[in-house]
């Protein structure tokens, strides 16, 4: 895992790590549960002079609620 250097006249960069299996702690109606589930590391770099924090989390957290409900088998 890093941390995305800003090049200039970017002003924010997104680093996507590699994707693995990780024991994650699934809840379920019935309790938790420990399961394997692909797993992800994202990070975002921005220049806080044109970002403001929460509108940088704000981003981050929209990009890994789309990763998460991915289908790989949905029709265009």
């Amino acid at each position: 895992m890093g941390t995305p250097i800003i090049n200039q006249p970017q002003v924010a960069i997104l680093a996507v790590g590699a994707i693995k299996k990780r024991p994650v702690v699934v809840e379920t109606p019935e309790g938790d549960t420990i399961g394997i589930r692909h797993m992800m590391y994202l990070s975002l770099s921005y220049d806080h002079r044109v970002v403001d924090g929460s509108i940088g989390a704000s981003f981050l957290t929209a990009v890994a609620k789309e990763f998460e409900k991915w289908d790989a088998n949905r029709e265009w």
